[in-house]
């Protein structure tokens, strides 16, 4: 089975190292200094209390791949999708698989299932309607990912101890089927905890209740999920952010339901975690704030929600990101030297 890495940044980097590791047929697709990195001296991969490893790995750019792959690890953010969709089903076999590792909602989210909401569309997802004309339901396989990792530079990641990693996988019609125990086997083996789903979407409101908060909370306040915590007035905010949440899940007749004390419990010594939004605020990358705020604020007024707390942060963050795009440099700490 041949497998491909789109996107070979932190995440992509790791699951292709782990699974290139374990013998299977990995080829990754990078570019730039982290393609030059990868080539040089491998993945490197730092832990604390452990050694740096090192992984020999196959990473080539886009016009040297040749051929096409059995399944392909999409890891790219959600809003590079569209410009790359095409290039990614030219390399799809037939039959192949794309396994969506994207945080938030994706944009096929009301599609391959009944609902009394089938037919809708979340177009900040797909400003085109490119990706659903390009991209067939019966390819795609959700997914959602936990495994805290920071690019510390090209070719160098970190990963944190935060929280236990794992890889939920599932079919768009939550059909569980030999691809998806197959792709699991795999995974599961490389050494990254791998799980089928019969509710894609379920687990990636799971994991989504947690990134809606502290994803834009942490890049706004350029702070760690603690010091939020530790403010009243934030945390205050953290409690609107999460029952307007509770409020779109129960609009969608979700079983889930996220307690804000307990959130804030959780996190209160969390002083170094760096959710992604707040990496690429400080790397000057552009920030997901379709798939991760803005998805949600679609869906509320597809429900008929009030979710004005989520549209406030949402116009903080579009702001920061146009001032990303606009000077092409990073939002961070002043340097003094």
């Amino acid at each position: 089975m041949r497998i491909l890495i789109y996107g070979s940044g932190a995440i992509g980097s790791n699951i292709g190292g782990l699974l290139t590791q374990s013998g299977e047929d990995v080829t990754m697709l990078a570019r730039g200094p982290q393609l030059a990195a990868l080539r040089k001296h491998g993945l490197v991969i730092e832990m604390a209390d452990h050694p740096p490893q090192t992984i020999p790995v196959n990473a080539l750019a886009a016009d040297e791949i040749t051929g096409q792959f059995d399944v392909i690890f999409v890891t790219l953010k959600s809003m590079q999708i569209d410009a790359a969709a095409e290039d990614i089903m030219a390399r799809l076999t037939p039959d192949g698989a794309l396994v969506m590792v994207q945080n938030g909602l994706p944009w096929w989210y009301f599609d391959g299932v009944p609902s009394k909401h089938a037919g809708s569309t979340l177009s900040c997802l797909d400003h085109s309607g490119k990706l659903k004309k390009l991209i067939p339901l019966e390819r795609i396989i959700g997914a959602v990912i936990f495994k805290p990792v920071i690019q510390l530079a090209p070719g160098r990641i970190l990963i944190s101890n935060a929280v236990p990693p794992k890889l939920i996988i599932g079919e768009v019609n939550n059909v569980l089927t030999p691809r998806i125990e197959k792709i699991v086997a795999m995974v599961d083996k490389a050494g990254l905890p791998a799980f089928a789903s019969t509710d894609i979407r379920l687990d990636k409101w799971r994991k989504l209740m947690i990134n809606l908060v502290w994803n834009p909370l942490c890049a706004i306040t350029q702070s760690a999920p603690g010091y939020i915590a530790a403010s009243p007035y934030a945390a205050d905010m953290v409690r609107k952010l999460i029952a307007e949440g509770n409020a779109v899940l129960e609009s969608l007749e979700l079983d889930l339901k996220v307690d804000p004390d307990k959130e804030l419990e959780r996190v209160k010594t969390s002083f170094t975690q760096q959710p992604s939004m707040l990496q690429d605020v400080r790397a000057g990358r552009s920030i997901e704030c379709d798939a991760i705020v803005n998805s949600v604020i679609e869906i509320a007024d597809i429900t008929g929600v009030h979710v004005p707390t989520l549209r406030t942060v949402a116009g903080i963050l579009e702001v920061i990101n146009q001032t990303l795009v606009r000077e092409q440099k990073a939002i961070g700490p002043i340097d003094k030297n």
